[in-house]
């Protein structure tokens, strides 16, 4: 069951940015040399420039009924402690100054928001996740409603639904009814 899909898509301004840049680059490196090489440096860097465009956009990020996906890392539900859409300061300042340098970062200069990904007891080797997204308050509502959902999937622990998983019971018990409690 899928909660939330995205792909951080390159913005098409990317494309047109990069497009007059290897032109410029193309133009200078091309000067003097013959047609056929003009083209081929042409070919060349703008490949190489829609290759890099490419693996930068490609990755994902999905929020399933039991983890957190993002790119090819995995973080199960239960790993994760709390969740907050920041703002552009906010997103500013832990990709910047108060970054930990053990934090999982997922960045992209284009996308100014994000969200902090607390992972539950905060390991030294991981202590949160920063994930750059288009629509941090959908992400973090997605992460906190697959929460949810989990947990109360893990609350019950029979399928009739008739017993906590704290040991108690929605059923009637023989005490109850002023039978003897060893009957049972």
């Amino acid at each position: 069951m899928r909660v939330y899909r995205e792909r951080l898509v390159v913005p098409a301004t990317w494309w047109l940015w990069c497009t007059g840049c290897v032109v410029l680059l193309g133009t200078t490196v091309w000067a003097g040399l013959s047609v056929l090489i003009g083209v081929a440096v042409y070919i060349i860097l703008e490949a190489g420039s829609a290759a890099l465009l490419l693996s930068w956009g490609s990755l994902r990020i999905e929020v399933t009924g039991t983890e957190l996906i993002v790119g090819s890392r995995r973080l199960a539900l239960s790993e994760i402690g709390s969740s907050a859409a920041l703002d552009i300061e906010q997103t500013r300042a832990l990709r910047g100054p108060r970054a930990d340098p053990a934090a999982y970062l997922i960045v992209r200069p284009y996308l100014p928001r994000a969200v902090y990904v607390e992972t539950a007891g905060r390991p030294a080797g991981e202590p949160y996740w920063l994930i750059a997204t288009r629509e941090p308050e959908l992400l973090a509502g997605a992460i906190e409603q697959a929460r949810l959902g989990a947990v109360g999937r893990a609350a019950c622990d029979d399928a009739a639904g008739d017993h906590r998983a704290d040991g108690g019971s929605t059923r009637v018990d023989a005490a109850s009814q002023g039978k003897d409690r060893n009957a049972w």
